[in-house]
């Protein structure tokens, strides 16, 4: 015993004020790791913004952005490129949001928990980290060969909603998560029913945060290559989809879904693998003009965001 207590009487605790302070210093240098990593990838990405406008600014005109491609670097544009971008990513969202939405709402708020759900559960977070050329490869068996869609806007578009749809579906059960279960409860006790609740209030709740996945989804999108040079994406491309309207009765035409189609990056791989130096030019000035429809896509995104979160009042 007396041992013992020599032992316990040698052991003495450490100050608190010691344990509180080295606690601080170790926040302090977590924090000015943090820091000087969002600094190094800051001064990155304004270097490759940087360099990228200085290479292409020069090149950007009216005649750069209404003209189509060309052998000669001089008088190639990029007007059935950037078309062809805004039309297949109007398809991709007009599929991957409304199919992204539902299974979501589905899954959170409807689907019974059982091996069922929690298999497709897994196997939606396993197809958001497939190699976007599995997709291609897919969409070229399924849509081009099986459906005989061809290589057309509406394979483009289906493709890359098919590698989005993951990603909106994960990002859209995140957001219904986090709203309060008190405002499911308050809506249940003034006698509103499960879609009533769903829709007037989880729905419009969440819709921040369901606007930003949807935000990074088809930022994603925008920027794809590999899925869409499988489904049969064409580098050089000089004319333009059939107009979606028409002059006579129902006034709609469809039939520039089934026409053959070109990207921006398609446009700029085939420009960058080209040896001359002015053709690596235009694809500078390309790639500013992509960056410009990605911002100014999130900026609608941020601004519909926004609008939702005024029209909240709790």
């Amino acid at each position: 015993m007396s041992s013992e207590n020599a032992i316990d009487k040698s052991i003495k605790p450490a100050p608190l004020q010691g344990i509180i302070a080295r606690h601080k210093r170790a926040d302090l240098l977590f924090a000015v790791a943090g820091l000087l990593a969002m600094l190094v990838a800051l001064v990155v990405l304004l270097a490759l913004l940087g360099r990228l406008a200085l290479d292409g600014a020069g090149r950007l005109s009216w005649q750069f952005l209404t003209s189509f491609p060309s052998r000669f670097p001089d008088q190639a544009g990029i007007l059935s490129a950037w078309i062809g971008t805004i039309l297949v990513m109007f398809l991709t969202a007009l599929t991957a949001v409304p199919l992204g939405l539902g299974a979501a709402i589905y899954l959170e708020e409807y689907a019974p928990r059982n091996w069922m759900t929690d298999l497709i559960e897994i196997n939606i977070a396993n197809l958001a980290g497939v190699p976007s050329i599995v997709y291609g490869l897919m969409a070229l068996g399924l849509f081009v060969y099986e459906f005989h869609l061809g290589q057309s806007f509406l394979t483009a578009g289906l493709t890359l909603a098919m590698l989005i749809l993951p990603m909106v579906i994960i990002a859209t059960r995140e957001a219904i998560r986090a709203v309060p279960p008190q405002i499911r409860e308050a809506a249940y006790a003034l006698g509103a029913t499960k879609w009533q609740t769903v829709k007037d209030h989880v729905v419009p709740y969440s819709m921040g945060g369901i606007l930003t996945g949807l935000i990074l989804a088809l930022s994603r999108a925008v920027g794809e290559t590999a899925p869409l040079l499988t489904v049969g994406a064409l580098s050089f491309i000089a004319f333009l989809p059939h107009p979606p309207w028409q002059s006579e009765m129902p006034f709609l035409s469809f039939e520039w879904i089934f026409d053959p189609f070109t990207v921006m990056p398609i446009q700029m791989f085939n420009w960058v693998s080209r040896p001359q130096e002015a053709f690596h030019v235009n694809a500078a000035a390309a790639g500013m003009v992509l960056l410009l429809m990605t911002l100014a896509m999130n900026a609608l995104a941020i601004v519909i965001r926004a609008r939702f979160r005024k029209r909240i009042h709790w």
